[in-house]
């Protein structure tokens, strides 16, 4: 006689809903990325003192957050902190570049 083996439970809100938050997170992030992108395309085509600091900064960032995302899940964090972190850095970003441009 053969056993037939249960069919696969399906599987409970309350599993997915950390998965569909930290999807939804991220997808953030993406969107709110693309636009800082494209504020700092803006930023550096008007050329200037303006552009070369924001170049300087743009890369200086991109080792800093590197580092930090590393050392944070090194030490056993999560990467939603690591998400975390980044849209706070991120949105951080977009308010300093879409205040108003004030000199020609």
């Amino acid at each position: 006689m053969h056993l037939k083996p249960d069919p696969p439970k399906p599987l409970k809100a309350q599993t997915m809903l950390p998965w569909i938050k930290f999807s939804l997170s991220t997808a953030r992030l993406g969107y709110e990325v693309q636009t800082v992108m494209a504020l700092r395309m803006l930023k550096l085509a008007r050329g200037g003192s303006a552009a070369t600091t924001e170049a300087r900064r743009m890369v200086a960032e991109k080792g800093v957050a590197f580092a930090e995302a590393a050392a944070t899940l090194a030490t056993g964090g999560s990467m939603n902190k690591v998400v975390r972190r980044v849209r706070s850095r991120v949105s951080k970003n977009k308010r300093r570049l879409s205040r108003p441009f004030l000199s020609p």
